[in-house]
């Protein structure tokens, strides 16, 4: 390629505020694949935040890309699924796979979406000391004639339409709300944005533990808390992990846990007759030889963690850890507790109605 720019190039990144600034350009905070797409003439490389190369497994966005944007550019956007009317970053993540003819397969059944929110380059002009209202400007030229699955990313000025999208468009599987200096250059890899994500708390139950990768006989250390919710029926779904923790505190969560964990294929627990159906409620897939080293453990316990919103019946991200509940017994951690979102046509979004 002959770009002004290389193909190493890092995204710029965001940094969490609990609220949202003002005096600044809002954009919805999409929940997929960040991806930096180099065109040159008939060559298309997408890659991913760490530099990996998306192409091969979204031939149907390289194709895309060919027919709704400029021969020569640079693009800074996300990789999106949608399904009926909302993100799915669970389908999303299936499209990175090995197969060949998979891929050929999901390209067709579960094709991904570009949303852009950035020009870098255009021809022979870099564009990343412009200010990104200027950048905004060109962006929105650029793609003028361009069809979906090319999408230009909502955006707005005003504060309280911002505060606005936060609550309206989490419905439709959206994350946030970013906020970026009008006049700001585009900085790659530094934190020059500011992203505000959603922060809930639930009270979940702790049914079992995994041992950290550098766990030894010696020293045993905690990797991450599994967690648990109660439907209507009184069954115990998967909803996620807690797994930040400090080496100290990995080993006291491990010394902790050891007394009451249950010795392999005895002692009653939820999820044990689950490990001869070979799947656990909640989960995506069958037991792996990874979720085969969950240690269970009874009494089970009770504790409060944060996290930001659900995919289907589990977190979306690991869950933070916050305190224990003593004072709660793990029947009564139930789905009932969590925040209903509204839902929102995610095509409304795209279209850039607000």
């Amino acid at each position: 390629m002959s770009l002004p720019l290389p193909p190493t190039l890092e995204p710029m990144l965001a940094r969490s505020q609990a609220t949202i600034p003002p005096g600044m350009a809002y954009e919805p905070k999409w929940d997929g694949f960040r991806c930096l797409v180099f065109r040159d003439n008939d060559d298309v490389v997408l890659t991913s935040r760490n530099g990996r190369d998306l192409s091969v497994y979204f031939p149907e966005v390289v194709q895309a890309v060919l027919a709704n944007t400029p021969p020569r550019c640079i693009l800074d956007g996300e990789l999106v699924v949608v399904a009926g009317d909302r993100l799915d970053f669970v389908r999303l993540s299936e499209r990175i796979h090995p197969a060949q003819k998979r891929i050929d397969l999901l390209s067709a059944t579960t094709p991904a979406s570009l949303v852009c929110w950035d020009l870098l380059a255009l021809d022979d002009t870099p564009l990343l000391e412009r200010p990104f209202t200027e950048r905004r400007q060109l962006l929105e030229r650029a793609l003028v004639n361009a069809e979906p699955p090319i999408h230009i990313t909502p955006l707005t000025l005003d504060l309280e339409q911002a505060k606005v999208w936060f609550t309206r468009f989490e419905g439709a599987g959206l994350d946030g709300v970013v906020a970026k200096p009008l006049e700001g250059t585009y900085q790659p890899g530094k934190r020059a944005m500011v992203k505000i994500k959603h922060a809930r708390e639930a009270d979940v139950v702790v049914a079992g533990w995994r041992e950290h990768k550098n766990s030894t006989p010696q020293r045993p250390l905690l990797g991450s808390l599994q967690l648990g919710l109660y439907d209507e029926a009184g069954v115990l779904h998967f909803v996620g992990v807690a797994a930040a923790f400090p080496d100290a505190r990995r080993a006291e969560l491990a010394a902790q846990f050891a007394p009451v964990t249950l010795p392999e294929g005895s002692g009653e627990h939820p999820w044990r007759a689950f490990e001869v159906e070979g799947r656990r409620p909640g989960m995506v897939s069958r037991w792996s030889a990874e979720i085969r080293q969950t240690n269970l453990i009874q009494p089970m316990l009770v504790a409060e963690v944060g996290y930001e919103h659900m995919e289907g019946t589990r977190f979306r991200h690991t869950a933070q850890f916050r305190r224990w509940r003593p004072d709660r017994e793990p029947e009564s951690c139930t789905f009932a507790q969590l925040e209903e979102v509204v839902g929102y046509d995610l095509a409304e979004v795209l279209a850039g109605n607000s």
